[in-house]
Formats: C-alpha cells, structure tokens, sequence
C-alpha cells in the first residue's frame, strides 16, 4: 500500500473530490425532501453508479490518488443508498432503528456492517490508506452498538477497541495504520472524557492522561496522538482558568465576588512551555528522524 504524499497536486485532489462528495450529500439531502422512499433510493444508488465508476475509470488510468478518492466517497455514498433501501423498506423507521446503541435493531446493524465491508472491500481494491478512516469508524461504530446499549457500557467498549486499534496500528507499518492511531487516541480519550469531566481531579487526570499521550506520540512517533494529548492539555487548561480565576472573598455581612483576570494567561503559559519542553524532549530522543503522520 503507497503513502499520499502531500503536495499541491494531491490537495486539489483531496479538495475536489471531496467537494464532489459534499455537493453529491447535499443533492441527497434536497431529494429527500422531494420524493417518496423509492425514488430517493433511485437517485441514491445513481449517485453511487456515477462516483464509482468514476474511480474505477481513473484507477485503470493510473490515477492513484484520485482513484482513491473517489473510492472513499462512493463508500459515503453506499452507506446513503443502503440507508435508503432500508427506510424504503421501513426497516429504519422505528425509534430503536434511528438512535445509535439504543436497543437491538438487526436493520441498524446490517447497514453498518454492510458499509464496513464496502469499506474494507475498497480499501483492498484500491490501498488508498484514507478509506480506512471509515473503516476504523464504521467498526467501532458496529462493535460498540452491537454488544452495549449507550451509557457506561458503550464507554467501556469504546475504551477497549480504543485499545485494540492502538495495539494492531502498533505492529503495522502500512500507511493506513495512521488511521488506527487516530482511532485509539480518539476513542481512547473520548471514553476518559466521559468518565473524567467534570471536577479539578477529574481534570487533573486527564491532564496525566494527555502526558501519557504525548509520550505514546513520541515512543510510536505518530504526531496524532500529540494532537490529542494538547487537545487535553487545553481543555484542562480552561477548565482550570475558570475555577482558579474566579473567587469569593468574605467581608461579614457581605461576600464580594473577585475575579483574577491574570490567571489564563498563567495557565495557558503554562500548558505552553509544557509543550515546548516535551517537543525538545521528543527531538532529543530522536535527532534525525521525521515525525510519522
């Protein structure tokens, strides 16, 4: 599998054919609202005929990067057709079939697995690694709304396939491990956030967290997880900047609200050299070598 590289002529790719897929959802979303159940599913599926054909025509052509493309979009637009075979159907019309992880729903189901197996599909016909980004999703997505039922549970699942994508990116050297990286750190951090939210230990915890991110960035050297772990930093900081900065001070009978408007600019400061220190830690363990995406 080849690795994108990023250039003028592989963002115009990017822009225009995901513009293409956006203007195609857009275009579902007005027919919607047009027609009945059986013709949306009509104009759905000859969206989805024109955007593959497309990227098959331009992978016989050897047009890598735009093949994969348009590859990733018409996996979009198979999810929007199955999702309107099954509404045509009225097997999505129930409340357990629209709301995720809410009760056992075989409709629900069936339409993600089907779209995680285009997407695998796709991403072995054309090893373009960003397809795996749906992948990543749409199996998580199908793990977690088969086996838990939103709430604490769901959390749980999110945490362990969090955990799961982080050790198979972990002993992959193909590009498309990137996307299991992004995956862990994002569903990892996702399920701490829900359990850790609210409170100064709560907060102080997933500071922690966010330091253990940065050195999982710099042992696996995949800057995505240094993304997310400033991403932690910063919400802690402000979370932090608002409870420190404001105050009550007590002057019986009367109690004065106080507000120290310095204290963000302390915090954030802070959280700033912290990163700066932990970037000159990374580039000292590894002098010579690039980040990994």
């Amino acid at each position: 599998m080849r690795k994108p590289r990023w250039s003028t002529a592989s963002y115009l790719l990017y822009a225009g054919g995901l513009t293409v897929l956006f203007a195609a959802l857009g275009a579902l979303a007005y027919l919607s609202t047009q027609y009945g159940d059986a013709a949306y599913a009509g104009w759905a599926a000859l969206i989805l005929v024109v955007l593959y054909a497309i990227a098959h025509a331009l992978k016989r052509q050897g047009r890598w990067t735009a093949a994969g493309v348009f590859a990733f979009a018409s996996v979009i637009a198979w999810a929007a057709f199955v999702g309107a075979l099954w509404t045509w159907f009225g097997w999505l019309n129930g409340s357990s079939a629209n709301s995720g992880f809410a009760g056992f729903s075989v409709a629900r189901l069936s339409l993600e697995l089907l779209v995680l197996v285009a997407a695998l599909d796709d991403l072995r016909r054309f090893r373009f690694p960003f397809i795996a980004a749906i992948s990543v999703f749409v199996g998580w997505l199908f793990v977690t709304d088969l086996i838990s039922g939103g709430g604490n549970w769901s959390a749980v699942v999110t945490l362990f396939a969090g955990l799961a994508y982080f050790a198979v990116g972990g002993v992959s050297d193909k590009p498309s491990a990137f996307w299991l990286h992004f995956g862990a750190g994002a569903l990892i951090g996702g399920s701490l956030l829900y359990w850790w939210h609210s409170g100064d230990t709560s907060w102080s915890l997933i500071s922690v967290a966010s330091l253990v991110y940065c050195l999982i960035a710099d042992r696996t050297r995949r800057a995505s997880w240094a993304v997310f772990a400033t991403i932690g930093f910063f919400a802690a900081a402000t979370h932090f900047s608002a409870e420190w900065a404001s105050g009550t001070l007590s002057f019986s009978p009367s109690v004065v609200s106080t507000f120290r408007g310095w204290v963000p600019s302390l915090v954030f400061a802070f959280v700033g050299f912290l990163l700066v220190a932990l970037g000159l830690y990374s580039r000292r363990r590894h002098p010579a070598e690039p980040l990994a995406e």
